[in-house]
């Protein structure tokens, strides 16, 4: 049996490919700060462990992790999802409080995860695994006043480069997923309208949840001998290319 840990599981991205990994056979460890949505989703799972779990809390990671192992006794797969757009604005109008925040979960709890999964995978007997992160097309191409959201998620880009190539010798693929607009809570303001670069204010396209967990699941699937590095997923008319 395939074990995977995905953060950020109680919503959006994360819980769609929760679900997915168990219909398809998966045991889970699902992780985030709500645990009764997280309770929601593994109810009646057998396969599923939820764990209460503030990714940017490095003590509360290493404890998520030790909890799971004793659980299934390894770790295959890691998609480390968990993050936040803070409140946009120029650099000069943005909260330290907002800077801080948007670190400690888009990068410190993306490295959190990544070492505590790359520390099992490195000693586990048959040893090795796969970490996807979910970075952003705004490290490829920034929204208007989103400094907080595209500086972390170009560090996560570094992050995911580095673990590529450290994680060779122990057999540990690292690989990056960049996610356009897609239908969900959390981005249903890009389908009303968001700032562009012209300083207009339009409407998006936006792609289905199933389209995303598809292009996850193929990297999931791939051998140990194949890694996909980098995948954008967008909807075929988002105005990425030539944004700006």
């Amino acid at each position: 049996m395939r074990v995977a840990v995905v953060t950020g599981a109680s919503s959006g991205i994360g819980k769609a490919v929760a679900e997915r990994l168990l219909a398809e056979g998966w045991a889970v460890a699902a992780l985030a700060r709500r645990a009764d949505r997280l309770q929601a989703l593994c109810a009646a799972q057998p396969r599923a462990l939820a764990i209460a779990c503030d990714v940017a809390d490095p003590q509360a990671v290493e404890a998520a992790f030790d909890q799971m192992v004793e659980r299934f006794g390894r770790i295959d797969l890691l998609f480390n999802n968990a993050g936040i757009f803070p409140r946009p604005g120029l650099i000069d109008e943005t909260a330290t409080e907002d800077w801080l925040r948007a670190v400690s979960v888009n990068l410190s709890g993306m490295f959190f995860c990544a070492r505590a999964a790359f520390s099992r995978m490195r000693r586990q007997a048959p040893q090795g695994g796969r970490i996807i992160n979910n970075g952003s097309v705004s490290a490829q191409a920034p929204r208007p006043g989103a400094v907080c959201y595209t500086a972390t998620k170009h560090g996560v880009t570094g992050l995911t480069r580095q673990l590529a190539l450290d994680g060779r010798p122990f057999g540990i693929a690292c690989g990056q997923v960049d996610i356009g607009n897609v239908g969900s809570d959390l981005a249903d303001q890009i389908a009303k309208g968001v700032p562009q670069a012209d300083g207009s204010i339009r409407a998006e396209p936006m792609m289905a949840m199933v389209d995303v967990v598809e292009a996850v699941m193929l990297m999931a699937r791939m051998p140990p001998s194949a890694n996909v590095l980098d995948m954008t997923v967008m909807a075929t008319t988002m105005p990425l290319v030539g944004r700006g």
